[in-house]
């Protein structure tokens, strides 16, 4: 039988008001946490409306003001909280994504009550390496590393500022006895409870209206459902054996298996039927150990019909 940690007392989430954040303060609300959520500006009313919506959320929801670049800033918020999700990351990478990283635990450090952290990294601090270390038919773990020097000398910053910030927070959580885990989702899909899409998101949306440029450049890339990545995140704080990263992947497919499956699953949409071939290295990702745990992930289907559904509800494509 799993061993859970016991209570569902009171988390912290930061940046709540992100693709993921609001997910993951939905689902703990829905499990019966209290929640603390840390936001730039608790007073506009406009970018917070869909947190305050959230079943649960009049009752069991705080929202308070904090930012990444200054030291000191979450105390409050995590003070008292027996669990941190970080899954804030700065508009700005690299060096901000450490430093933002690291302020979050310094305040970790600080409060006596903290049993665990949840960090949210990227499965791109993991598969961005060169060609040669992709072992023939040996899928990539939560063993593998992202190459520092290779994203460097491409000038891929994203999943550099990734990198830097787990390995920084590895090393503060060991150095101060912090219990951290992290969780290295692939590209998220699913629908968006913000009003305003992220990147990705936004990414999506133009690949369903035939807008191709962004999208072409991902080559071989790892999807996972939106909703099955806030449940890795709560699986994972609660689970008490739950240790070191954990992959979050559901399928990794070229883009022109992709193409082809949407395609033909929403024939009313410019969707291309095919991509450039990038010459990319193939890989898989081995995701046994959350499945492990028991987590058994929604498909590639579920993603985007979930996906498509709310983009239509929310005006971005027409009604199929």
């Amino acid at each position: 039988m799993n061993q859970k940690l016991e209570s569902k007392r009171k988390v912290c989430v930061t940046g709540a008001s992100g693709f993921l954040a609001s997910w993951l303060i939905k689902r703990l609300l829905l499990s019966g946490y209290h929640v603390t959520g840390t936001v730039r500006d608790p007073g506009n009313e406009k970018k917070l409306a869909h947190l305050w919506r959230l079943e649960g959320a009049k009752e069991r929801l705080r929202l308070v003001k904090a930012d990444l670049m200054e030291e000191g800033s979450f105390d409050d918020a995590i003070l008292g909280c027996h669990g941190v999700f970080h899954s804030a990351s700065p508009t700005e990478i690299l060096e901000p994504a450490v430093e933002g990283t690291l302020n979050v635990l310094r305040s970790c450090k600080k409060n006596p009550s903290l049993r665990r952290v949840v960090l949210t990294s990227s499965s791109s601090a993991v598969r961005v390496r060169p060609e040669g270390d992709f072992a023939s038919n040996v899928p990539l773990d939560e063993s593998s590393w992202s190459c520092v020097e290779l994203c460097e000398t491409l000038q891929i910053w994203y999943p550099l500022s990734k990198i830097l910030a787990e390995k920084a927070a590895w090393d503060f959580c060991k150095e101060n006895g912090i219990h951290l885990v992290t969780i290295l989702p692939s590209f998220v899909i699913g629908p968006s409870l913000p009003p305003d899409l992220c990147s990705t998101a936004s990414d999506v949306l133009g690949l369903l209206k035939g807008e191709t440029e962004k999208f072409k450049w991902h080559g071989r890339m790892g999807y996972v459902h939106i909703n099955d990545v806030a449940l890795c995140h709560i699986l994972v704080y609660e689970h008490e054996s739950a240790h070191g990263r954990y992959l979050c992947s559901s399928t990794v497919l070229d883009n022109n298996e992709l193409a082809s499956l949407l395609s033909a699953r929403y024939p009313s949409l410019p969707i291309p039927a095919r991509f450039e071939q990038l010459g990319r290295p193939h890989y898989e990702m081995n995701t046994s150990k959350i499945e492990s745990l028991g987590f058994k992930f929604k498909s590639i289907q579920e993603m985007f019909d979930d996906c498509i559904a709310s983009l239509v509800e929310q005006g971005h494509l027409p009604a199929l």
